[in-house]
This record gives structure tokens, sequence and C-alpha cells, in this order.
């Protein structure tokens, strides 16, 4: 608790103002530098996110879209696929000045402070993940000169092209993992997710390598197929001990909390989706993720998922109802809490990466069946992180594979339907490989009005802000990938 509250501290004065932050660049000696673990720390609680951020493009946007939940809100706007202009840029109006001025200017003080490479190593790491949801999520986005302003002087940060963000976080990954080695790293404790582990760190970093590998697949499939051998080669994640995830408390107020968590709290709308609920019907993870929102009830009878892309008058007229009480929702006694875990990678979704390498290339072994069956139980033992109401006993998970084989014939569906399943609530991936394969074989909405033609969106918008507080390079980004609109694909989304 402690050290939650000096980090709480820390991020209230970073809050605040950029002032002093000269001084911390150009003199790490001064008696008022923060430490860099705690900047550290810090970056990790950004990096998973606020309320504003998770609420507008975690839930609103990408989870919808991806038909994980679903609301008859109207302000709901992802499977409507109507435009929020403030809701669909909010990750890109918190994440630079939270998470990526925090790392840039970390690696700063790093240097200055002559502290070893491995922390260097790390940073570098966190740094990569930060930035490949940014690209993911919007393409061209400020990268080379982005989180300096108080280092250069620069306000207004050329958009890089993704292909050379791409590029450049994959070097970045090489080179860091081939800089760690064993044992407890500088940052120690203040490293929410490792704990200054090298070793988790390293398969961290490789695992990484292997998810931005494999989203080359459309682009350049030979490039695809050399960084996973890379990664596969240098050592990814072994089990559920190795997820990468922050484990949030409910206090004290801030970044401390889960920011899914917090709008879970705040809004009563979300439902899960009838896609995902239809998907889960024989699935021992559907109690655990979903709860009938008029009573709580788990039982599967109980569970009825929301089609997505209606308001109430539209579900009134499918439906003859008015009231949406009695369809399911997160289940708020496991996983919505304001103190649970927040995932940034998963084993389960490297065993399905391996899968998907296995079949098309036959690397990792070449059995895409044995990577398929270890990816599926480990995305249901991962559930445990939440507590004990989410342990699934291995028979259950034996009997789920047994009546859901391996199916070579249709495998890249099945493995990256899989994966859908297993990032429920890290919508960001889950959008982002679905852009990637186009599976799982979403049925698209036509809401009435909607910006998309009745398709589903590629990308969300920057910020409006940027069109007069950085015209140029705005400029210059979108007549290098086209409108700044949610159907305009990024560069790997081909």
């Amino acid at each position: 608790m402690r050290k939650i509250l000096f980090i709480l501290s820390f991020v209230l004065v970073l809050g605040a103002c950029d002032k002093g932050f000269e001084e911390l660049n150009v003199n790490p000696t001064a008696p008022n530098q923060v430490p860099v673990t705690t900047k550290f720390s810090a970056a990790q609680l950004y990096t998973s996110g606020e309320r504003y951020e998770n609420w507008r493009a975690n839930l609103i946007y990408s989870s919808t879209m991806m038909q994980h939940l679903s609301t008859t809100a109207g302000y709901w706007s992802g499977d409507k696929y109507t435009w929020n202009k403030g809701y669909a840029s909010s990750m890109i109006d918190r994440i630079y000045g939270n998470a990526i001025k925090t790392v840039e200017d970390m690696l700063v003080q790093l240097d200055e402070e002559e502290q070893p490479e491995e922390m260097k190593a790390i940073t570098r790491i966190m740094r990569v993940f930060i930035y490949h949801r940014l690209t993911d999520l919007y393409g061209d986005v400020p990268y080379s000169e982005a989180g300096k302003a108080v280092i250069t002087g620069n306000l207004t940060p050329k958009y890089d092209k993704q292909s050379d963000i791409y590029a450049d976080m994959l070097k970045e990954l090489e080179e860091s993992v081939a800089a760690l080695g064993s044992g407890t790293s500088g940052f120690g404790d203040a490293d929410l997710m490792f704990q200054g582990d090298q070793a988790k760190w390293k398969r961290f970093g490789n695992s990484m390598m292997l998810r931005l590998g494999l989203r080359l697949i459309k682009v350049d499939a030979s490039a695809s197929e050399a960084w996973v051998t890379k990664a596969i080669t240098g050592g990814v994640m072994e089990s559920n001990a190795d997820i990468a995830y922050i484990q949030h408390t409910v206090g004290p107020e801030g970044i401390n909390k889960n920011g899914n968590g917090e709008a879970f709290s705040a809004d009563s709308n979300p439902r899960m989706s009838k896609t995902f609920v239809d998907f889960l019907q024989d699935d021992p993870r559907l109690p655990i993720l979903a709860a009938r929102r008029s009573d709580g009830s788990t039982a599967i009878a109980d569970l009825k998922g929301l089609p997505n892309g209606l308001d109430s008058q539209l579900l009134e007229e499918a439906t003859g109802e008015l009231d949406t009480d009695l369809y399911a929702e997160p289940n708020r006694s496991i996983i919505t809490g304001e103190g649970a875990p927040m995932f940034y990678q998963t084993y389960a979704e490297v065993e399905f990466m391996l899968a998907e390498a296995a079949e098309r290339w036959g690397l990792a072994g070449g059995d895409a069946e044995v990577h398929y069956n270890a990816g599926v139980r480990a995305a249901m033992k991962m559930l445990s992180i939440y507590g004990d109401d989410a342990i699934i006993a291995d028979a259950d998970i034996d009997t789920y594979l047994t009546n859901n084989p391996f199916d070579a014939a249709n495998a890249i569906e099945q493995i990256n339907t899989q994966y859908w399943a297993a990032t429920f609530l890290n919508e960001y991936e889950a959008f982002a490989n679905w852009r990637r394969v186009g599976f799982p074989n979403l049925t698209p909405t036509n809401y009435p009005g909607n910006e998309t033609g009745g398709t589903i969106p590629r990308r969300l918008t920057y910020a409006t802000s940027e069109q007069s507080n950085n015209p140029e390079n705005y400029a210059a980004a979108i007549a290098s990938q086209g409108p700044d609109v949610l159907t305009t694909r990024v560069w790997w989304d081909k």
C-alpha cells in the first residue's frame, strides 16, 4: 500500500503541470528528481489506462465492434458504427500526455544516471507495447518525435508511417531481449508486472515480437514468417505464470484502479453480445464471464445475449421487449471490479499464435493441434486470476476439448476465433487481431445513419485538435494514410 500511495503522489504531480520537467531532464541528481523506478510503475499503470479511454476506446468502441458487448444506449457508438469524434480519439488524447511522456523521459533519465542496460531494455519493451496499441488503433501516429516536448522543445511532432513504426518496434524488441539476462532487474518490485524478473521480460519481449510479426501477414508474408521464427527461437511465454498483466487495487483513487472496472461502476448499460454468448454456450467460461442483469443468475438457461446494433426502439420492433435487464451482462461479481487484473498479453494468446505459426509454416514443432489445445486450456485456467469463483476444473476443460476438437480443415478460423474469446475485455487486441485475419466471422450491423455503410470500422480517428494544433503534420498523415474516418485501413490491414 505504501508503494501505491507513492505512485499516486507521483501521478498527481505529473498531472498537475509540466513545471520542473526541464530540470528533471538536465539535472538527474537534483533533489526533486522522481526516481526512475516510481516513473516505471506509473508508466505501467498509465498504459493499463484510466476510466476515460478504457470506457470510450476499449469498451464503447472496440468491445461492441468485436461483438463481445452490446447495448441499446445511443452513446455506445461501436456496434452502431456512428462517429463520436471525442470517444474515437480518447486513447490518442490520453496516452501521449501520460504513458508516452513518462516512458520517453525515463529513457533520458536512465542514460543520464548510467543505469544498467537491463533497465533500459525493459523500458524499451514497455515503450513498444505502448506504441503498438496506438498505431494498431490509429495507423500513422507521432512516434520518433513523440513525448519529447520538454526534452527537445518539439510541440508539433510528425506522424510516422506505420510501416516505419513497425520496423523500429521490431528492432527495439530484438535488441532489448538480447540485452536481458536472468535475475532481478533494478526495477525490482516497482515493476508491477514481473517484479523485475528479467527472464519473464525476455519471454514477454519475444511474445510481443510474435504478435507484431504476425501483424505483417497481409503486407509481407515472408517478413512475417521471419520475425515469428525469430520470436519462437528466442523463447516466448511458457505458462500462465508468464502472463503480462497489472493487478489493480480498489484504492487509492486514480490509476491504481482498473479503468474497465471504473467504467462498469459508472455505466449499467453494457450487456453481453448475442454473438459472444452463442459462441460460449457449451463453454465453462460462460457463467464466469456473464450473469443475468436482473438478478445475477449464472444459470446457463438464464444467460441470453443482446443482439448488436440496436437502440431501444429497434429492440422493441425486433423482439417486443423494452427492458434489457433479462439479458446477460459482464459478471459483476467476478470480472468487472475496480481491483480486477488488466491483461496486456496472455500465454493463451501466445499458444494460439504458435498454433497459427505451426499451421502456416510448420513452426513451433509443426503440430497446430497441440498448441490449439494448450491455448484453450490456458485461456480457461487463467480466469483463476480473478479469484476462486473463476476456477475451471480440468475435467470441464477436457470435456470442452472433446466436444470441440481441433478442426484441421478450418484451422486458422478456429484458432483465431478462440483468440477472440480469450481477449475479451482486452478489446484493443481483439479488434487488431480480427482486422489481421478476419476471424471470427462477424455479421456487421446496419444501424440507421451509420458512418460506414454497414461495415465494421477498421480504425479509430485522430483528435480533432490536431487540425489546429499540428495542422501540417496532421495533413501529411491524411495525405499518406487516407481520410481520417472509421473506414480507412491501417498499413498492415490490407
